[in-house]
């Protein structure tokens, strides 16, 4: 996970830029080839998302996810028509709240994040989240993704591309609460480009994470 830099976030910075150069997936992409993003050119509606649910159909035990009320996410667009792609959108959608919650916990062997990142992806996240808690902050505000693209390779593998807008997040000190709006040096956009494999319990794990803030295709 990539948030607006401030100077509290300098710690945190060491923890993604390992996480920014990896590779999504099976190493297709590259951080050298960011222009070219696997799934750019599918459609998506503009709508606004409410936080998913799981449908009658899925049998999976999905962990709970309960974000503090400052710490909002506004999905635009997540939602296509096509239910096999809704589905893997759906399940990016909890994995970002996953990290949230996290977050704001400080329980970087959260169930949720297991449950809806593995491999490579995981490890990245678990030291993301470590990264805000050595720096003794969380966020608070809110995040907007907007113009996901979904790629269903096959049956069970699909890439997720989209982009992310943190202009109106803000690091907030765990112990004090205060809120630091300091005005970041760079840009707020972030693209996402994602690898996610649907499991035996049908649900959609993020195993691949690749990010570039500041990319032209977000606004950057």
């Amino acid at each position: 996970m990539n948030r607006r830099p401030t100077p509290l976030t300098a710690i945190a910075l060491a923890a993604v830029a390992a996480l920014s150069l990896s590779a999504c997936g099976s190493g297709e992409d590259s951080s050298k080839d960011n222009d070219k993003i696997a799934g750019a050119d599918t459609e998506a509606d503009s709508s606004t998302s409410a936080s998913p649910s799981a449908s009658a159909s899925d049998a999976a035990d999905r962990p709970d996810i309960t974000l503090p009320k400052d710490m909002k996410s506004v999905f635009e667009g997540w939602k296509t028509g096509d239910a096999a792609k809704d589905a893997a959108l759906a399940d990016a959608e909890r994995a970002l709240g996953s990290v949230d919650d996290a977050i704001a916990r400080g329980d970087t062997k959260s169930d949720a994040l297991a449950f809806y990142y593995q491999d490579d992806a995981l490890v990245s996240e678990v030291k993301w989240v470590q990264a805000w808690l050595d720096a003794n902050i969380s966020w608070t505000g809110t995040i907007r993704y907007f113009d996901p693209q979904v790629t269903l390779r096959d049956e069970k593998t699909a890439v997720v591309v989209y982009c992310a807008d943190d202009s109106k997040a803000y690091n907030k000190n765990r112990k004090t609460g205060k809120v630091d709006k300091a005005p970041a040096s760079d840009s707020p956009y972030v693209l996402y480009n994602t690898r996610l494999e649907r499991n035996g319990e049908g649900v959609w794990v993020t195993t691949g994470l690749l990010t570039k803030r500041g990319h032209e295709r977000c606004g950057g």
